[in-house]
C-alpha cells in the first residue's frame, strides 16, 4: 500500500512540474468554474420561479420528482457537462502540447477544444442521460438499490476516465468510439485500481484538512478581536486559498490523465513521468 502511495505522489510531483512550466494551465479550471457558477445562476432563477407556481409540482404524491423537474435537471446536467468537458479537453490538449515539447498557450487549448465542440456536446448529452437515469433509479429503489446505483456510477466514471484525453488527442474520433477506447484501455492495460488519481485525491484531502484547521484557527483569532472587517478579511483570504487549491487539483488531474493516456495508447515516454511508474499506477489487485 505504501509503495503504491509513493508512486502516486511521484506522479503528482511530475504533474506539478508540468504545471510549474505552464502556469496558464490553471486558467482552464478557473474559467470552467466561473462558467459553472453562471450556469447555476441561470438555472436557479427559473427554478425558483417554477417552484413558486402553485400549478407546478416539484414532487408527486409518492414523493418522487415530477417529470418536469427531471427535464429541468437533465438540461442542467447537459449544460454543466458541456462546460466541464470543453475546458477539460482544452486543459488536456494544452498539456499534451507541453509533453510533445511545445509551449502551449490558453489560446492553443481553447482551439483544440473548440475544434471538437460538436463531439464534446454529444458526449455531454450521453453523460447527462446516464446521470439522469441513475438519479431516477436512485429515487425509486431501496437502500441496497442505492448502493448498486452508486457502484454503477463509479463504473461509468472509471470507464470514461480517459475519454477527454482521447478526444484531445484525435481529430476524427466520435463520442461512442472515445468511450469504447477509454474503457478498453482501462480494462486491458491497468486492471482495477486507479491508484494515481486516488493519490492526488488523498494528497489534496490532507491539504484541505490542514487548510481547514488553519482557517478555523485564524477565524477564531479574528473573532476574538471583535473586528468585523478582520473577520471578513480572514474569511475571504481562506476562501481564496481553498479555491486556489481546488484549481491546482483539477489542473494536476488533467495533466495526469494526459500522461496516462499517452503511455497507455503507445507506451511513449513522457518527460518527467517514469514509464514503469505509469505502468504500475493502475496495477491489478
Amino acid at each position: 500500500m505504501f509503495e503504491r502511495l509513493e508512486r502516486s505522489f511521484e506522479l503528482m510531483k511530475a504533474s506539478a512540474a508540468v504545471l510549474r512550466q505552464d502556469k496558464e494551465l490553471i486558467l482552464f479550471p478557473l474559467i470552467s468554474g466561473a462558467s459553472l457558477v453562471l450556469v447555476m445562476l441561470a438555472f436557479a432563477l427559473p427554478a425558483f420561479g417554477l417552484a413558486s407556481l402553485d400549478s407546478v409540482q416539484i414532487y408527486n404524491e409518492a414523493g418522487k420528482s415530477s417529470p418536469l423537474w427531471y427535464i429541468f435537471g437533465f438540461f442542467f446536467y447537459l449544460a454543466n457537462y458541456t462546460i466541464i468537458f470543453y475546458f477539460n479537453t482544452a486543459l488536456v490538449g494544452a498539456a499534451m502540447i507541453r509533453m510533445d515539447g511545445g509551449n502551449p498557450t490558453l489560446k492553443d487549448g481553447l482551439r483544440i477544444a473548440s475544434s471538437k465542440l460538436g463531439t464534446i456536446f454529444v458526449y455531454a448529452l450521453i453523460s447527462a442521460t446516464v446521470g439522469m437515469v441513475l438519479r431516477i433509479i436512485q429515487e425509486r429503489v431501496g437502500f441496497v438499490g442505492k448502493i448498486i446505483v452508486a457502484f454503477l456510477g463509479m463504473g461509468w466514471a472509471l470507464a470514461t476516465y480517459l475519454v477527454v484525453p482521447v478526444l484531445a488527442a484525435h481529430d476524427d474520433v466520435g463520442p461512442i468510439d472515445a468511450i469504447k477506447e477509454s474503457a478498453t484501455l482501462l480494462k486491458e492495460t491497468w486492471g482495477e485500481n486507479v491508484i494515481g488519481q486516488a493519490g492526488i485525491g488523498f494528497a489534496f484531502g490532507l491539504i484541505m484538512m490542514a487548510l481547514a484547521v488553519v482557517s478555523a484557527f485564524l477565524v477564531f483569532l479574528a473573532v476574538s478581536t471583535k473586528s468585523i472587517f478582520l473577520v471578513a478579511l480572514v474569511v475571504i483570504v481562506c476562501a481564496l486559498v481553498f479555491a486556489l487549491a481546488a484549481l491546482v487539483k483539477q489542473a494536476l488531474e488533467g495533466i495526469y490523465a494526459a500522461a496516462l493516456y499517452r503511455w497507455a495508447s503507445n507506451e511513449a515516454e513522457t518527460p518527467g513521468f517514469a514509464g514503469e511508474t505509469l505502468r504500475l499506477a493502475f496495477a491489478p489487485k
